[in-house]
């Protein structure tokens, strides 16, 4: 289910950082769950790689109805596969809502909410300076 069958008789240690991540998953799955807590999922990924990984989890909640609750950073990948959003700063809950809400906030709510630091690019949503 997540795309690592040919993988199976390899050690962990031989397998790439997404490859590691998708076993995770693989395991978590077993255990057939009606949650899946993911806490930075995608941390230490490359983009593609992120992006499948997400899919990944997207797909099960979709097509299974696992519910999955995951901690991201990355304000795109939030807008992109995230149904509904709890906003941190500074451990305080700064937004609660949908992605189609955060696409309907003008430029200076986001900010508000987000930080003079966040700032929306191509249709995505980016910290400034840091490429997340």
């Amino acid at each position: 289910r997540v795309g690592i069958a040919d993988q199976a008789k390899k050690r962990a240690d031989e397998l790439s950082g997404g490859q590691q991540q998708r076993v995770g998953v693989a395991r978590a799955l077993m255990q057939q769950p009606r949650m899946l807590l993911a806490d930075e999922p995608v941390a230490s990924l490359d983009p593609v790689l992120a992006h499948t990984i997400l899919g990944y989890l997207e797909k099960m909640n979709r097509e299974e109805g696992i519910t999955v609750l995951c901690s991201l950073h990355y304000l795109d990948l939030v807008q992109k596969y995230a149904t509904r959003i709890v906003g941190l700063r500074d451990g305080q809950i700064v937004y609660r809502g949908s992605r189609e809400e955060i696409r309907r906030m003008t430029d200076e709510e986001f900010k508000e909410i987000y930080g003079e630091e966040a700032v929306r690019v191509s249709g995505g949503l980016k910290e400034k300076g840091t490429g997340k």
